[in-house]
């Protein structure tokens, strides 16, 4: 269970929690719903590392040892049965649960990893700089009176991170140097594309200031972290040519820094979240996703994927941004970084594929065992159905009326509209495990149902192949 709010919260801001029933389980005990890693208080800029995250230690049961090690899969297993984590330790775990930090690696190794990932993260902001020095600082017109005060806040920051360097030690400094060479050598041959790179900067700079200020942690001095924020995507787009940069990475990376609240941290578990899902961000992957949730919709609901659903399928890509985001703008902020970390850990789609495994195991098994039997290529449970989008047409469902009465894209818009912040996640969730569960079962049912077809022994009946399948 999660703990409780800390009493220095404000009065009147908290709500219940999830017990250990899953995502979608009973409310239990008192969630505060401030942005995670806020604490409730208003942040100053972000440093540029936090090294205080590499000797902590995850105090989730059973998930890191004595030496500092983390059990993936106990910490994935207990993120998504218990509905997420507390905003106290979310920073930490999001650090493991993205990759930033390899769950196989120790207290005593965390610390020298983050220098090394400090010190590349250093010099390749440095690199593009000096090749576009137009581009260091964000341009601005002078209409945006919060933008000026957030550069200023920023080289504040930059000054104490200078000053923060005049103070290290003789051995420190040598040992940086070394780091700095190493790295140097490693990205000496990195060329870019000017132009290409010139282009997404000119539309990061249009995107950063759109990224949500509502929120607590881009208030007051917090405004400085916008500035952070558009190092890390040019950053990331020089380094990375074949993604670059595109509308809406903005809103994701904004999502680490909050949780992070530092710079290098939020750069690197970026770049791991990117690895698997940057192909969202570009034209092929648009249309694959958007032909899975089509092709989910139609098991689930026939009518209303013939509704939704055109030969170009132009009337669902309004749920790319719902996937694409990961449901961000839907929820309560709070409730939305809690799926954000429950739809990263990936536990349902494991699940879903080692049963794939062991099925596929079983009939390679059969298949030499029994000379006689036909072998049949059976269709499979599609691991491809992640719960992103069972969640995504959970919905559709929910609000299947409203659609059908949709009849023009305009109208479909103002539908998608109406339904942001106002949806609770624990009715979702709860909903979307039932359809999940549902979709196994019945495709399960179908497998077995055909292979009893196939063979009618008394040691092949449906009970014997139901308890192999699911043992």
């Amino acid at each position: 269970m999660i703990e409780s709010c800390d009493e220095s919260h404000v009065e009147g801001k908290c709500k219940p929690h999830l017990d250990s029933n899953g995502p979608g389980g009973k409310f239990k005990g008192m969630k505060c719903t401030v942005s995670a890693g806020n604490n409730g208080i208003c942040r100053s800029v972000a440093p540029v590392s936090s090294p205080e995250s590499a000797c902590a230690r995850i105090s989730l049961p059973g998930v890191m040892d004595a030496e500092g090690r983390v059990d993936e899969s106990r910490l994935r297993m207990h993120t998504f049965k218990n509905g997420g984590v507390s905003p106290d330790e979310r920073g930490l775990v999001w650090r493991f649960l993205f990759g930033m930090y390899p769950c196989s690696s120790t207290t005593l190794e965390r610390p020298l990893l983050l220098e090394q990932m400090t010190v590349r993260y250093q010099v390749m902001k440095r690199k593009w700089q000096q090749l576009l020095p137009g581009a260091v600082r964000l341009r601005l017109n002078g209409t945006d009176a919060e933008l000026l005060t957030a550069v200023k806040f920023f080289d504040q920051r930059q000054d104490r991170e200078q000053k923060k360097q005049q103070y290290e030690s003789e051995e420190a400094r040598e040992k940086m140097s070394f780091l700095q060479l190493q790295a140097q050598v490693l990205f000496e041959r990195v060329t870019f594309d000017l132009e290409e790179l010139q282009e997404a900067i000119r539309i990061i700079d249009k995107d950063v200031p759109r990224t949500d200020r509502d929120l607590p942690y881009y208030r007051n001095e917090g405004l400085g972290n916008l500035l952070v924020l558009r190092d890390i995507l040019i950053t990331y787009a020089a380094f990375h040519p074949e993604v670059s940069y595109a509308q809406g990475m903005n809103d994701l990376c904004s999502r680490f820094l909050e949780v992070l609240h530092s710079e290098v941290d939020t750069y690197w578990s970026f770049s791991c979240y990117m690895e698997k899902f940057s192909k969202d961000f570009c034209a092929d992957g648009l249309y694959r996703k958007m032909e899975l949730e089509a092709a989910l919709l139609k098991e689930l609901d026939p009518q209303l994927h013939s509704h939704l659903v055109t030969d170009n399928m132009e009337k669902i890509t309004f749920c790319h941004r719902w996937l694409l985001l990961a449901f961000q703008r839907e929820f309560e902020h709070s409730d939305a970084l809690r799926l954000f970390e429950i739809l990263s850990c990936d536990h349902l789609e494991l699940i879903s594929q080692q049963v794939d495994r062991a099925r596929y195991q079983e009939r390679l098994a059969r298949k030499y065992s029994l000379e006689d039997e036909p072998v049949t290529d059976l269709q499979a449970i599609n691991t491809d159905f992640t719960f992103e989008l069972f969640m995504c047409a959970t919905i559709l469902l929910e609000n299947r009326e409203a659609l059908l009465s949709c009849r023009n894209e305009v109208q479909l818009i103002q539908f998608t509209s109406s339904l942001q912040g106002k949806m609770d996640l624990n009715s979702t969730l709860k909903k979307t495990e039932e359809h999940f569960y549902n979709y196994c079962k019945r495709s399960a049912w179908d497998y077995l149902s055909s292979r009893c077809r196939i063979r009618k022994s008394k040691e092949d009946h449906f009970l014997y192949q139901l308890r192999n399948l699911f043992s």
